[in-house]
């Protein structure tokens, strides 16, 4: 390993094989032999790179020396290795999972060089810096293209980029609060009753554009594959959010309204959101007579299953605050466990879970949705979020654990075409030996 030096037991350690991967060591995912050079940081671009990595492409993650900023981000666990011995905190290794890291300094010509090399045997190039960083280093996208017309070039930027849409915000820096603010998310999020916007717990601002990266990446692959050619993709962080406000466009374009915070309920549907238990809140959706007539019996109220003023949903919508309150009398009166027991495979329900009520659930290790790996230098394994994409020839997985810094940086560099002493002067130029 070049580009950080980590402790030798850390760093021969393997990943854990879990009963989730065990079928998947064997099988190749889906974009198995796509080559993407990773140069994301933060949240939105890893996540997005991280989807690809999940379903089989090689993802070659360059980072400056030292390793990404993020790195330091926590929690981390006892004794796990710090960023200054080539290690990771849960953040980090939640979204750098199934990656390979390289250390580059690209402000170096040999680095700048080396990275041109390593793209001349890419299929995809992915960068969330600001506008103009890549021009600045000489490695912009019509310089690419030229040099590589295969390759993909991917990006995403809080705003956009120039050449697909000049915003005036293009220069403006982003996080996912600024994008779920400008996207449309916090305006209707929070209580009906007034009061400030609610932030979205999630980083939705940066979750959300990254998977429309990975999907326009994919797509923009799929023509490389039959035309040769590849292309520019751009994702802007606040298109990205208002796609996931879609209902408010068209409602705004028909009426004339612009909707505001929803409360825990739905504008169109009832009853269709957050109910009080005895012991915490339930989730209910009802959007037609299928499940009124039923959830109107489970209450003891059949009278109401055939009453013509509340079979209809528009008419359920039109009396709101007592169909709410109707059901939210009938809710509080019993505890979760009861309503799962009443409700669930019947009607649309969901209990509220916190963090320990997924870990609880069986659902979620039947589903591979929490997935042990190595955790290096800890002594417990780290719990992540699988992927939900599931496969049955070609299945996604956790395959093995983040990188420390530079882990990969020899035996990438070697593979790439480098002889061995291109790859000790530019791993001692990366470590400054």
């Amino acid at each position: 390993m070049c580009g950080g030096r980590a402790h030798g037991a850390a760093q021969a350690q393997e990943p854990l094989v879990t009963a989730m991967n065990v079928a998947a060591q064997g099988a190749k995912g889906a974009l198995d032999g796509l080559v993407v050079i990773d140069l994301t940081q933060m949240l939105a671009g890893p996540y997005s790179t991280m989807m690809l990595a999940d379903q089989g492409a090689r993802v070659i993650k360059v980072e400056p020396p030292g390793g990404e900023n993020t790195r330091k981000a926590g929690p981390r666990a006892a004794g796990a290795l710090g960023i200054e011995q080539g290690g990771y905190g849960a953040y980090f290794a939640s979204v750098n999972r199934n990656k390979e890291s390289i250390v580059l300094d690209l402000k170096d010509a040999a680095g700048k060089a080396a990275l041109l090399r390593l793209l001349d045997q890419a299929d995809v190039v992915v960068e969330n810096f600001r506008s103009g960083v890549m021009e600045r280093l000489g490695l912009s996208y019509e310089a690419l293209a030229e040099r590589c017309p295969k390759l993909v070039y991917a990006t995403l930027r809080g705003f956009g980029d120039p050449r697909t849409g000049l915003s005036p915000y293009a220069e403006w820096p982003a996080y996912d609060p600024v994008a779920q603010a400008m996207g449309g998310i916090m305006g209707i999020t929070g209580p009906v009753a007034g009061g400030a916007p609610t932030k979205i717990g999630p980083g939705v601002g940066d979750i959300v554009p990254g998977m429309f990266l990975a999907f326009g990446i994919a797509s923009a692959c799929w023509r490389a594959q039959r035309t040769g050619r590849g292309q520019f993709v751009d994702v802007a962080m606040t298109d990205a959010v208002l796609a996931l406000c879609e209902r408010i466009v068209f409602q705004y374009s028909v009426t004339g309204h612009a909707p505001g915070p929803e409360g825990n309920g739905h504008p169109l549907l009832c009853p269709f959101g957050l109910f009080p238990a005895s012991d915490g809140w339930v989730s209910l959706g009802v959007p037609n007579d299928r499940f009124w007539v039923p959830l109107m019996q489970k209450m003891g109220r059949p009278d109401l299953a055939v009453d013509a003023s509340y079979r209809s949903n528009e008419f359920r919508v039109a009396r709101r605050a007592e169909v709410e309150a109707l059901v939210a009398d009938w809710t509080r009166q019993h505890t979760r466990a009861e309503l799962t027991a009443l409700l669930g495979g019947d009607i649309p329900f969901a209990p509220v879970y916190s963090a320990a009520d997924v870990f609880a659930d069986p659902h979620y290790r039947a589903r591979d949705m929490l997935v042990e790996t190595e955790f290096p230098g800890a002594a417990n394994p780290l719990v992540l979020a699988g992927t939900p994409v599931k496969m049955t020839e070609t299945p996604g997985a956790v395959r093995k654990r983040a990188p420390l810094v530079g882990e990969h940086s020899e035996r990438v560099l070697s593979e790439f075409g480098f002889n061995a002493a291109e790859v000790d002067a530019l791993c001692a130029g990366a470590t400054g030996r």
